[in-house]
């Protein structure tokens, strides 16, 4: 069990906590493309417990700055895009895209106090359909050169969705191989042809057995982790009763992301981003080693299950998460329709807004769950006393930029080579991308 002093020291995150500034020296994804696609691009952000507003200037760079002026704290959501930069409309300061004051045109003529006042301001950069932003000390991080990036654009499709929980938690559900065998049950198995954008209705490694099939009669995984320099390796194995093996290769990339098979041409890399404490967004990059991605299409499903302009699913605890008990009995194990999104939302969500980690009793299947939770009170630890090259995924820019994939696969294959199995499965598709996936 957790002491709850730890559960705070992982699951708070705002300015002046130490679980905050470890997130803080990362990269955090702050808005979709998507969202500043409009005659008006500015939108609100609220990231790690602040309220920023994003914005294209009219030269169409980003600015990331705080969302109150310094003035007199009117919402500069509402400001005045001009002059590459936003005007507040209270009393006319107008700021640049860096958050410094360019003009007080309410201010005594000669006046040169504009100079002194600076809105806070973030650097950003745009990665195939997301704005990043890096809100800690000193220079950002590079990036490194995962799938999700390396691919052209045209093969990664970008979305997200708002859930009303701690970011630990939902990742925590990422991370949990088990849980697909039960949450994830579908009692009925669809025609894996008619899966194209949706998880685990896919073909299981290639074979003509659905991936709800396996999962469903393959509850008990063998799960090993492994460190690697991005975070962990899960591999988790399906021994069938075939004399074969089903391999599958999830990861966690550190701090707070996943990358995981969608189907056998698709993985997804999904962060999980702290809106505030209690609610977080997740974030994912769907990323095809085959044919462009058909974005219109994965837009349409997703936005059946989503409002904007904040990303909410329509099914949430005030409707119960759309739960049937007619279909628990004959369709699925949660009653609660065929997206599983809305499964892990349901399961998270309903741990309360933070989980109290203090009552949990963790089994074996957990064991990836407990490394990053260790993980990460060593990053903070290391933080704490100005370690930051101990840190992961942050030591020598060199080494951050050279962190290829991560591997994320299904394969099936005779048990006793299983540990070759995924390694060629990976490299068989990467031959045959559409684009340089080479690892």
């Amino acid at each position: 069990m957790m002491s709850q002093a730890q559960n705070d020291l992982l699951t708070r995150v705002g300015r002046g906590t130490d679980g905050g500034a470890l997130l803080r020296m990362y990269w955090q994804p702050a808005a979709l493309s998507d969202e500043l696609v409009s005659g008006r691009p500015v939108v609100p952000v609220r990231l790690l417990g602040e309220d920023l507003v994003l914005f294209r200037d009219n030269e169409g760079e980003l600015g990331l700055i705080g969302r109150h002026c310094p003035h007199r704290g009117a919402d500069l959501c509402y400001g005045r895009r001009e002059d590459n930069g936003l005007r507040c409309p209270f009393h006319g300061w107008h700021f640049d895209r860096t958050g410094q004051c360019v003009e007080q045109p309410g201010e005594p003529e000669g006046s040169r106090m504009y100079e002194n006042i600076r809105a806070v301001s973030y650097p950003v950069v745009e990665k195939n359909g997301i704005v990043f932003a890096y809100m800690g000390p000193g220079e950002p991080p590079p990036f490194p050169a995962l799938d999700c990036f390396a691919a052209p654009d045209s093969h990664v499709f970008a979305f997200k969705g708002l859930w009303e929980c701690n970011w630990l938690q939902a990742l925590e559900v990422g991370i949990d191989p088990a849980h697909a065998s039960f949450l994830h049950r579908f009692l009925q198995d669809e025609d894996p042809a008619q899966s194209y954008g949706k998880q685990f209705r896919d073909k299981a490694g290639g074979t003509d057995m659905p991936m709800t099939q396996l999962l469903r009669e393959y509850p008990r995984p063998e799960i090993r982790v492994e460190d690697t320099d991005y975070g962990l390796r899960l591999i988790s194995l399906r021994h069938m009763d075939d004399g074969r093996s089903h391999v599958r290769v999830t990861n966690q990339i550190f701090p707070e992301a996943i990358c995981i098979p969608m189907s056998n041409e698709m993985t997804i890399t999904q962060w999980h981003v702290p809106v505030d404490d209690e609610t977080c967004y997740w974030y994912s990059m769907f990323t095809s080693f085959g044919k462009p991605v058909d974005k219109s299409l994965m837009r349409e499903q997703r936005m059946k299950e989503h409002r904007l302009p904040d990303y909410a699913p329509l099914k949430n605890k005030r409707n119960n998460y759309g739960y049937n008990p007619g279909e628990q009995e004959s369709l699925t194990y949660t009653g609660m329709g065929l997206d599983i999104n809305v499964h892990d939302q349901w399961a998270v969500e309903s741990m309360g807004r933070i989980q109290d980690r203090t009552h949990e009793h963790l089994g074996r299947t957990d064991v990836a769950i407990m490394k990053h939770r260790r993980k990460l009170l060593a990053a903070i630890k290391s933080l704490k006393e100005g370690d930051v090259a101990a840190l992961p995924m942050r030591g020598h820019a060199s080494d951050v930029e050279a962190i290829r994939g991560p591997v994320s696969i299904d394969a099936i294959g005779e048990t006793a080579g299983w540990e070759a199995l995924w390694p060629q499965a990976d490299r068989a598709r990467r031959a045959g991308s559409s684009w340089a996936a080479g690892v």
